[in-house]
């Protein structure tokens, strides 16, 4: 069925017809028998200097939805063209779209350092970015020291007026950096050096994150992590892979400052194996020994019932029932208040080393001193006894007493590099 659009058009030219005033326009579009996707693209921009919407709005969908291929091919022409205007926007959606999904293959073809204002925020401002953090902010400084080309490069040279021309080149983009994924090293080797760019409490705050284990974010609005494809596969129907970053440093690295693990670049240097789901295998503690028992180093997740809230723990050792408990230095207990918002989790390392692991029982199901215990009186039995104390792990997870789970699964993680897990 053909399309059927210029109803606008048709009737503005019914009134240049009732209008004595001569029009000396001629309007050609195409050629026999077909004009080339270039051409498109170029009556394109003249339909949108002429304001025919209707014109404008079918060419930019019939161009995504069946010349993607060439728009990637010509990205330079396309990209221009539509930024050129301030409403093609559907056009410069898929064109944004397209950096970020493929940055190192388009600033091949594109001169990065072209890029208007518009695009370029357009462009940082995406959560699906797939660019390393470090790299954006390498990329933001390469820009505006194009726009600025009696700056040199070394900022030790620069004086306070540099920093001042370049800060107020930079002002829309630097809020739209996430400095917080950095690692400590790129933060000191390369922000350090420019923190006269930066707002005084926002430089505060970045560096007492990296230099001060004990302080806490203060800002509400401080943007997460870029959500960086990976091919990491989780089979699961409880977390998410922000949690399994934030849970992966704590596991790596035990003094890591946990105040901020959830805002740094995501961290992916384990193999998550889906063990137990509760859902799909039931929930007795019979069937827990069964399929985790003698796995080592395994990760607990349970869902409240009723709620958001994500509970866990981690046992770098493995699972029995041999009549007394395990010691480690390494277990952690844990939880999340719901799987977006990360910033109030909870790490609880363990306190009481000759208690970490509870392995007395064989109704027992993965418990952790008596601090996350979960029981039934027969193997056999769906879990009976959920609860939470405070007693063998430093800090309490939530409110003490006993509660319902809707779920439970249990990983076995394994070292994606070839290295051991500390486990003992």
């Amino acid at each position: 069925m053909p399309t059927q659009f210029f109803s606008k058009l048709s009737q503005n030219l019914i009134e240049l017809l009732k209008d004595d005033e001569y029009y000396d326009i001629t309007i050609e579009v195409g050629e026999d028998p077909n004009h080339n996707i270039s051409g498109n693209l170029e009556l394109l921009a003249t339909a949108d200097q002429l304001q025919l919407q209707e014109l404008v709005d079918y060419l930019q969908k019939y161009l995504i939805e069946n010349k993607s291929v060439w728009i990637k091919e010509n990205f330079e022409l396309t990209h221009r063209i539509c930024f050129q205007s301030n409403n093609l926007l559907e056009l410069q959606k898929c064109c944004t779209e397209i950096m970020a999904n493929s940055p190192e293959q388009v600033f091949t073809s594109l001169d990065f350092t072209s890029l208007p204002d518009k695009s370029l925020i357009s462009l940082i401002k995406r959560d699906d970015l797939q660019m390393k953090e470090i790299e954006v902010w390498e990329y933001i400084l390469k820009w505006g020291l194009a726009k600025n080309a009696t700056i040199v490069s070394d900022p030790d040279t620069w004086t306070d007026e540099d920093f001042e021309t370049m800060k107020n080149t930079l002002q829309h983009c630097i809020p739209l950096i996430r400095f917080y994924s950095l690692l400590p090293k790129e933060f000191l080797c390369k922000v350090l050096p420019y923190k006269k760019l930066f707002n005084q409490q926002l430089y505060k705050n970045l560096l007492s994150s990296y230099m001060n284990p004990d302080s806490e974010p203060n800002d509400d609005n401080i943007l997460l992590p870029r959500n960086i494809k990976t091919n990491l596969v989780l089979d699961t129907k409880i977390v998410n892979l922000n949690i399994i970053s934030t849970i992966s440093r704590w596991i790596n690295n035990m003094d890591y400052n946990n105040k901020f693990s959830y805002l740094r670049e995501l961290y992916f240097p384990y193999e998550f194996k889906l063990l137990l789901r509760g859902s799909r295998d039931g929930f007795t503690p019979k069937k827990f020994h069964e399929l985790c028992n003698r796995k080592v180093a395994t990760i607990t997740f349970i869902k409240v019932k009723e709620t958001e809230e994500i509970l866990g723990g981690y046992n770098p050792l493995v699972w029995n029932h041999v009549g007394f408990y395990y010691q480690t230095k390494y277990s952690f207990i844990f939880s999340f208040k719901n799987k977006r918002t990360l910033k109030d989790g909870i790490l609880s390392n363990v306190e009481n080393v000759y208690h970490a692991v509870d392995n007395r029982f064989q109704n027992y199901g993965p418990t952790f001193g008596e601090d996350l215990l979960m029981w039934a009186e027969n193997d056999s039995n769906d879990y009976e006894h959920i609860l939470i104390k405070k007693k063998d792990y430093e800090k309490k997870i939530r409110d003490e007493g006993e509660f319902s789970m809707e779920d439970y699964e249990v990983f076995q993680i394994i070292k994606r590099l070839k290295h051991l897990l500390r486990i003992m």
